[in-house]
């Protein structure tokens, strides 16, 4: 057991049976491939949720009427790409568009 130990935290081989090359349990080529790409835009389409979302909290912060007339249609548009990505639900960003205007139109 020592030894496996001194290998595994070395790096320098791995014992049989844990060699690890993909943590999946893919058996072709196009399933591997798949996992990639899924991985890729799963990361994407994280990073253009969470930009939304902090663009939304920035909007909802906003205090100054014009500033919130000006980044409302962006705002609006990052949210439809999102729903056009299906990223969310497309009943969600419609609920987010209404309750963004209502609170611009209420500054």
């Amino acid at each position: 057991l020592g030894r496996q130990v001194f290998i595994l935290v070395t790096g320098v081989r791995f014992p049989y049976g844990l060699q690890i090359k993909n943590k999946t349990m893919a058996n072709h080529k196009s399933a591997l491939k798949r996992i990639r790409q899924s991985r890729k835009r799963n990361l994407q389409n994280r990073y253009y949720a969470k930009t939304t979302r902090n663009a939304i909290a920035v909007l909802r912060g906003t205090e100054d009427k014009k500033e919130a007339v000006a980044a409302l249609p962006k705002v609006v548009s990052m949210i439809d790409k999102l729903a056009k990505r299906n990223v969310i639900h497309k009943k969600k960003a419609a609920n987010l568009k209404s309750k963004l205007t209502k609170h611009v139109s209420a500054i």
